[in-house]
Formats: C-alpha cells, sequence, structure tokens
C-alpha cells in the first residue's frame, strides 16, 4: 500500500468560508433578498415573543401590554439592526432582545416598592419605567467601552485558542432552548428539526431556474408546512383533552396576541411614561449589559466568518459595541422591556442558507418596523407555536457553535497547552452556568443571595452566560499559562494582522462607513 502524504490527510486552514454565493458586500438579486429578509424577520420573531410572554404577567401586565411590548421590541429591533448594518461593524447581524437582562429585570420586577402595588396594569407601567431607567444608565458602559477604543484594546487579549470556546459556547450554550423546548411538543418540534434538515442540506442541490431553492428558502417552506400541519391538529381537536401545557406548546390559538393588537400602532419613545431610576437597579443593570457586550463580541467573530469576511479589527468591534450601546439606550427610551444583543439564530441562519449579504439583513430590518406598525398582520406571524422556532435553533445554534471550533484550525493542536485552555474552558463554559440554572430552578433563586441586590445580579448574571465564563477561563488562561514561544501554537501569526484596519487591504470593502463618512471617522 502506497504511503499516505501529509497534504492528503489534512486540509489547509483558510480565512473564508467557502461556497458562499453572496458575502456581506455582494447583493442577490431583489426578489430573492426580499424572500431572504422575510425568513430572518420569521426567525427574529421568536425570542421577540418569549420575552415578553414570560415577563409582562410577571410585571402584572394583560395581552394588550404583552402585545404592545412585542410591537415596540421588534420595532427597536428594526432600528437597532439598520443602525448596526450602517454605523456600527457592518456585518450581516440582527440586533435583538436578549435573555442575558432576564435576572437583573426579575430582580426589579420582585423589587418590593414596585410588587406591593395592586392594581396590575399600574404595575407593569411602574415596573416598565423602573427597567427604562435602569436600561438607559447602564447603556453608557457600553457606549464609553466602545466609542472611547477601550474594548478594542482588550480584543488585544483574544486569540484563535482564546475565541474559540467563547463563540463555539454562544451556540453550544442554548442547548437549553433547542431539544428541551421540542420535547414538549415533539409532534410539531420532531417532523419540523427532520423537515429543515433534509430540505437544507439532503435536498439543497435541487435547483429552479439555477436558483438553490430548497437551501435558500428552506426555513420559510419548513414553517409554512408545519405551522399549517399545527393549524389542523388545533382545529380538529387533537388537544382536547391534553395537559394546559401540552396546549401551551402545541396549539395555535393559545398566544391571543392577534385578538388583542390594534391594526395601526407605531412605538414612540417614553410610551409607558417617564422612566424612574434607582442606582441600585442600575448597576445590577450593569451586569447584563457586560454579558450582552461578550456575547456580541463572539457574535461578530462568528457573522464575519458565515459572511466570507475578514475578522473584525479592533477598531471595528469598538464601533460595533459603541452602536450597540446606543442600541439598549433606545431600548431604555422606547421601553422594549428587555436590552439588546446580536440574535444567535440569524447569525446561524446566514451559514444554513450560505447567504451572508449585508443587504438581506437591511431588508428584513424594514419588515420589522413595517409589521411592528401593522399590529394585526405582525400578530399573525408572532403567533406561530415557538416549539417550531426550537426544532430550527437545534441546526443554528450548532452551526454557531461549529463555526467557533473551526478557529482551531489555525492553532496548533498537537500542543497540551492548546488542549488544556480549550478543553477546560468549554467545560466550564457550560457547566458552572447549568449549575447557576438548576440552584435557581430549585431554590427560586441565584446561589449569590446577599443583602446586596446588584451584587447578586452581577453574579447570577455574569456566571449564568456560557460565552462570558468562557471568555473569563480561555482568556485568563491563554494570556497566563505558558506565554513564553506560543505566539505560533495560539495562531497569532494569523491573528495579528487583522487587529488594525489597515493590517488587511480587504478590511477596508467590508467595514468602511457608507456615504464617505470615514473621512470624519478615520479608523485606527
Amino acid at each position: 500500500m502506497a504511503e499516505v502524504k501529509p497534504e492528503e490527510i489534512s486540509h489547509p486552514p483558510m480565512e473564508q468560508l467557502q461556497g458562499f454565493e453572496y458575502c456581506i458586500d455582494s447583493n442577490p438579486p431583489w426578489g430573492e433578498a426580499i424572500i431572504l429578509g422575510f425568513q430572518h424577520y420569521i426567525l427574529a420573531l421568536g425570542t421577540a415573543v418569549m420575552i415578553p410572554a414570560v415577563l409582562v404577567p410577571m410585571m402584572g401586565g394583560d395581552d394588550g401590554d404583552r402585545v404592545r411590548v412585542v410591537q415596540t421590541l421588534l420595532f427597536v429591533t428594526g432600528i437597532n439592526t439598520l443602525l448596526q448594518s450602517l454605523f456600527g461593524t457592518r456585518l450581516p447581524t440582527v440586533i435583538g432582545g436578549s435573555y442575558a437582562f432576564v435576572i437583573p429585570i426579575m430582580a426589579i420586577i420582585q423589587d418590593p416598592s414596585l410588587s406591593g402595588i395592586p392594581d396590575g396594569h399600574q404595575r407593569f407601567l411602574e415596573t416598565m419605567k423602573a427597567i427604562q431607567g435602569a436600561l438607559i444608565v447602564s447603556s453608557s458602559i457600553q457606549i464609553i467601552l466602545g466609542y472611547s477604543q477601550l474594548w478594542g484594546i482588550f480584543s488585544r487579549f483574544f486569540s484563535p485558542v482564546g475565541m474559540t470556546p467563547v463563540v463555539a459556547l454562544l451556540g453550544f450554550g442554548l442547548f437549553e432552548r433547542g431539544f428541551p423546548v421540542v420535547g414538549r411538543c415533539v409532534e410539531i418540534g420532531l417532523p419540523m428539526l427532520i423537515l429543515f434538515v433534509v430540505l437544507s442540506q439532503y435536498l439543497k442541490n435541487i435547483q429552479i431556474k439555477e436558483i438553490p431553492i430548497l437551501e435558500r428558502f428552506s426555513l420559510f417552506i419548513c414553517i409554512a408546512l408545519v405551522w399549517a400541519y399545527a393549524q389542523i391538529l388545533t382545529s380538529g381537536g387533537a388537544y382536547k383533552n391534553s395537559s394546559e401545557v401540552t396546549q401551551n406548546n402545541c396549539r395555535t390559538d393559545r398566544a391571543n396576541l392577534i385578538s388583542s393588537a390594534p391594526w395601526i400602532k407605531i412605538p414612540y419613545p417614553l410610551q409607558w411614561g417617564a422612566p424612574t431610576f434607582n442606582a441600585g437597579q442600575s448597576f445590577g443593570m450593569v451586569s447584563a449589559v457586560l454579558v450582552s457586550l461578550v456575547e456580541s463580541t463572539a457574535s461578530y467573530k462568528a457573522a464575519a466568518r458565515l459572511a466570507s469576511a475578514t475578522p473584525p479589527p479592533a477598531h471595528i468591534l469598538s464601533r460595533g459595541i459603541g452602536c450597540q450601546g446606543i442600541g439598549i439606550l433606545l431600548d431604555g427610551l422606547f421601553g422594549t422591556g428587555t436590552g439588546s444583543t446580536v440574535s444567535v439564530e440569524n447569525v446561524g441562519l446566514l451559514g444554513s442558507t450560505r447567504i451572508g449579504s449585508r443587504r438581506v439583513i437591511q431588508i428584513s430590518a424594514g419588515f420589522m418596523i413595517f409589521f411592528s406598525m401593522l399590529g394585526k398582520f405582525g400578530a399573525l406571524f408572532a403567533s406561530i407555536p415557538f416549539t417550531i422556532f426550537a426544532a430550527v435553533y437545534c441546526v443554528l445554534f450548532g452551526l454557531v457553535a461549529a463555526v467557533g471550533l473551526s478557529f482551531l484550525q489555525f492553532t496548533n493542536m498537537n500542543s497540551m497547552r492548546n488542549l488544556f485552555i480549550v478543553g477546560v474552558s468549554i467545560f466550564l463554559g457550560l457547566s458552572v452556568p447549568e449549575y447557576f440554572f438548576r440552584y435557581t430552578m430549585a431554590a427560586h433563586r441565584g446561589p449569590a443571595h446577599t443583602k446586596a441586590g446588584w451584587f447578586n445580579d452581577y453574579i447570577n448574571t455574569i456566571f449564568s452566560s456560557p460565552p462570558t465564563v468562557g471568555l473569563i477561563v480561555a482568556v485568563f488562561l491563554d494570556n497566563t499559562l505558558e506565554m513564553k514561544d506560543a505566539g505560533k501554537d495560539r495562531g497569532m501569526p494569523w491573528w495579528l494582522r487583522f487587529r488594525a484596519f489597515k493590517g488587511d487591504s480587504r478590511n477596508e470593502e467590508f467595514y468602511s462607513l457608507p456615504f464617505n463618512l470615514n473621512r470624519f471617522f478615520p479608523p485606527a
């Protein structure tokens, strides 16, 4: 048997993923772009509906309040997405609601001065105004860290070895929103999962007029088919004798969004009243802002790879974080009930469709703004059972995690140092948040339970985030463990030239501001 050559059993590292017909600055035809943008809009509905569905009833709000919060969150998501794609990192990312803010928001909801208000609607309004005040104050952290370039300076401690666990945990850390949710209504979730995999992967080469229609539009096709199937089951009485939990997860008529939504309603700043400010609540909210910062940084790294762009330089990363801080400020002014971060599922959809076009994301932002004002039409799409989204998450979150692992190709994985850093960081990034989650579910409070509420929020929020735990462990180990002569093993020869905007000629093509604004804001 002939001796196998090394080049026959290994693949050379590749800076940009192959097989993307449209990358960050190339655009599909308008017809395709509109359908692809609508897919991103539909996908963003999962988080936009779920967060208010959990928080608004606890705040004392009714179905009408919940609909208004969903509309507001979608409206601001559209604005923030446009701002980020035009003046932030310029990557094709959707900036939507974040679960990272739930813990400090829950602390505000449970504040005795608010929870003791007897009237439900009044309690909702006062709680919303307190959340707004905390978001407005805490947003300054990202604005300062971003536009002062402090986050860009800190990012110089990053390397491919250090960022691999962080980006991987961005996907792996969301496993609770995958199959555990699918299992709540397996007769809808499992067919959706199987159909999505079959259409987007096994049948992706089927073309109509030279367009791989099943690969690019599989999400839209699958949701339409399974949603119709779920409607048939609901209308046929399949869940008539089922438990309340099963009906809430399976039926298509339990959201009560369409009947509660107005025909036309335009969200506007301070629509709930003047925000109220509390130092302790604001300090607690800062923890969620920091978690959002870390998760978004990892998302930008993944989105750049899935858009066939170069890794965002330190200056661009800081610009994006500053712009996201403005987005959280808008969340506080409009009253979305939560803060913002990059939507991980929409990053995954870039890879599933193999379309990384910036224009597609901007079109999706237009859909978000348009349908958030047309209440009834937006509520129709928002009534899709969350189980359907969870089935899609199983694929898209896994895809984002794999993108994180792909950074290992630039490192030496025969180094025990690198194996230790990556393995320990991923394990602790999953294990520590799981401990916090299980403790909270059992004790109905986080492990940190002192008299200082803001301190509790800090500990419980930061260590409940897998990417944040991964960043703390990985960056610390990578910059303290056997640093001498480890640069090549860490992947730094490849990584260093992307730190500066002028380090690679392609950066100007991908990240320059529109309207020739680089004349006034020259990149470092």
